[in-house]
């Protein structure tokens, strides 16, 4: 233990935990600044800080927990993502072409190892450990990059998804291949037989359990007890599958796919985007930290022609075993560049072999530390092989298959209104746009405002608002127009800042009080509804229409049209400090509160004051102008008026920009 000057003890693990994150941090943050895909960086700063390196972080068994919890948290969005019934779309590549890969690649690598001199046991279990690619690598470029539905994407998840399942059957065989193993092939038939029964009352959990049981989380509106539910489902049935001898990485993989079939899949998507980003970090740097640099400087030619053989070997086997898909040999050749690497549970089956006496291609304490090296060096290279899979496939047609179409089951949009927030109001307003053909969508938490948005046949997302995914997922960025119907100005401010990063389209809310406008208009809020000012001018519009008196005053003789201020549109204009006005430390947002003719207010002389009284919200003109409208609410309104009728010395607040309602 250190100590420190007070006598306290620094806990063991909170310098090599810090070291891992900073130095996370810091590489990734480089990686980002040199336009290299941050898992490069992850890997590499592991690299630096590992044991055989600098040594400031040991590879224990801490390390190595959280990194298990970083591959479970990954497969379980991918799960979500998913759904069962995308997934029901690519079970013939599944089946057929992940089955192809995995035996395919086996078979190849037991030959290789046989012309070495190997006998079949060595080739078979090396056969395992080549066959597998990384899950963790693979599915966080396609979703880093958007591709997770495209073609070569939903290909290289269907041979994922095959080999989780394959390594069920491996981690049963390996103890078989030992030279005194017996028992025969009724350990194998059990773990699969386990393995399809855990699958099956996986899935009808999924369709008749889930979505209740998140219904009722959901309805309580507490963040904290729904995040802890999600994260309850994905670690429990990631133990649970375990138990039943069924890889984490297949179990977590389930789980995403349980609470895919549930309405609140995208904010449980959005809970957990920000643990599986920081657990994910952990696993790559953990994989990075077990690299030897002295052995492969050492053994350079052998890591360099292993690397190689293992990515040919792969390229072609994975092409072959995905043609007869039928999507074509360029889709084919790009999931296999993508799948080229070998995985991070090639390391489970290695400590495997190792307690059954193998090692891979029979090289004995240098095989582990030669698997170790390839691995990372193929892990690094996997985002240039992906860039150039994706150049392969746009140089050439792009095949049609909607019967595998998995896309986003929400639809796309694009300049439409998003209303986050549910009411009576909301509804309305939603279906009046509706009707007029413009589309919109709304987000709520409130399953009662899901219900709703349903039963009136609009277009509804289940999600929080302040999350920026969720922003993301209803399209904000390409919104025309945003309304935010929420009550509590703290909660309409968090969710307008967020949307005002995402997107310049202009943002509506509510304000119950002139008081505080200036969270409103520090957070990007464009235009403001005052229900009790809208109330007021409407009673005002029904008695001069009754009356048959017009809306607005007639112009003069001979003066311009006039047009009329926006009493929704949120004013603040702060004033330039050689202004020369005395009343700048007073102006504050604020709603007008009257439709004063602008033509009028632009008749100023030298200056253009007080368009908007930034007081009280009052529209008018200073002295110089020809209405002098502001000395005429001062005198109804009792307010001062401030000496002369000299230009910047009327009462109010003045501001020399013309430019605001032009």
């Amino acid at each position: 233990m250190l100590t420190v000057l007070a006598g306290t003890e620094v806990p063991a693990f909170l310098a090599p935990s810090a070291a891992l994150v900073v130095a996370a941090a810091a590489v990734g943050y480089l990686s980002v600044k040199a336009r290299v895909v941050p898992i490069v960086g992850f890997l590499v700063a592991g690299v630096l800080i590992g044991p055989a390196q600098l040594g400031l972080v040991a590879n224990s068994e801490s390390v190595r927990a959280v990194a298990e919890i970083g591959v479970i948290l990954l497969l379980f969005t991918i799960g979500i993502e998913f759904s069962l019934e995308r997934l029901a779309k690519v079970w013939r590549w599944i089946v057929l072409g992940g089955g192809a890969q995995v035996t395919l690649a086996v078979g190849a690598t037991v030959g290789l190892v046989a012309i070495l001199g190997e006998n079949w046991r060595i080739g078979l279990f090396t056969g395992f450990v080549v066959a597998l690619s990384s899950t963790a690598i693979v599915l966080t470029i396609l979703a880093d990059r958007g591709q997770t539905n495209s073609v070569q994407g939903r290909l290289a998840l269907s041979v994922l998804i095959l080999q989780d399942l394959a390594v069920v059957a491996m981690v049963v065989v390996i103890p078989l291949l030992a030279a005194d193993a017996d028992g025969g092939v009724t350990p194998l038939l059990r773990a699969l037989g386990t393995a399809v029964a855990v699958i099956a009352v996986v899935l009808i959990v999924a369709r008749r359990l889930m979505p209740p049981v998140l219904g009722r989380v959901a309805a309580l509106c507490s963040p904290e007890v729904f995040l802890l539910t999600i994260m309850a489902i994905c670690l429990g049935t990631a133990y649970l599958t375990a138990l039943a001898g069924v890889s984490v990485s297949l179990g977590a993989f389930l789980a995403g796919l349980v609470v895919s079939e549930s309405r609140q899949s995208t904010q449980a998507l959005a809970e957990i985007l920000p643990l599986k980003i920081l657990f994910s970090a952990v696993f790559f740097v953990s994989v990075g930290m077990l690299l030897d640099l002295s052995f492969v400087f050492a053994n350079l030619p052998l890591v360099l022609a292993l690397a190689l053989g293992v990515l040919v070997l792969k390229a072609l086997t994975t092409t072959l075993a995905l043609l007869p898909t039928g999507v074509g040999w360029r889709q084919a050749l790009a999931a296999a560049l993508l799948l080229g690497q070998i995985g991070e549970f090639s390391f489970v089956l290695l400590t495997a072999g190792d307690d059954a006496g193998l090692s891979p291609a029979g090289l004995d304490d240098d095989g582990f530390l030669a698997v170790v090296a390839v691995t990372v060096l193929l892990m690094v290279l996997t985002p240039m092989l992906a860039a150039v899979g994706n150049r392969l496939v746009a140089a050439g047609p792009q095949p049609e298959h909607p019967e595998e179409d998995v896309s986003g089951a929400e639809g796309e949009w694009s300049d439409h209104v998003v209303i986050l927030g549910w009411g009576s109001d909301s509804i309305e307003l939603a279906r009046e746009l509706t009707s007029r053909e413009i589309p919109v969508v709304m987000t709520t938490l409130n399953p009662e405002g899901v219900r709703a948005a349903d039963a009136a046949g609009l277009a509804v997302v289940t999600g929080d608002p302040t999350r920026s995914s969720i922003l993301e997922h209803v399209a904000v960025a390409d919104a025309r127009l945003v309304v935010i119907a929420e009550d509590e100005p703290e909660r309409t401010a968090e969710i307008a800042t967020i949307v005002r990063d995402l997107t310049p389209a202009p943002i509506v809310a509510r304000a119950h009080s002139h008081e505080g406008l200036a969270i409103y208009a520090t957070a990007g809020v464009d235009h403001l509804i005052d229900p009790q000012a809208a109330s007021r001018y409407h009673l005002f519009i029904t008695v001069l229409d009754r009356l048959g008196l017009p809306r607005h005053p007639p112009p003069p003789p001979g003066s311009r049209e006039r047009t009329w201020a926006d009493t929704s549109q949120l004013v603040h204009r702060p004033v330039p400090d050689d202004a020369g006005c005395s009343h700048a430390e007073h102006s504050v947002p604020v709603l007008p509160t009257t439709q004063a003719c602008l033509a009028c207010l632009r008749d100023g002389a030298e200056w253009v004051h007080l368009r908007v009284c930034l007081g009280c919200g009052h529209v008018g003109c200073c002295d110089s102008s020809v209405g002098r409208h502001a000395r005429a609410h001062a005198a109804e309104a009792g307010h001062p008026v401030m000496g002369s009728a000299e230009p910047g010395e009327a009462w109010g607040h003045c501001y020399v920009d013309d430019v605001t309602f032009e």
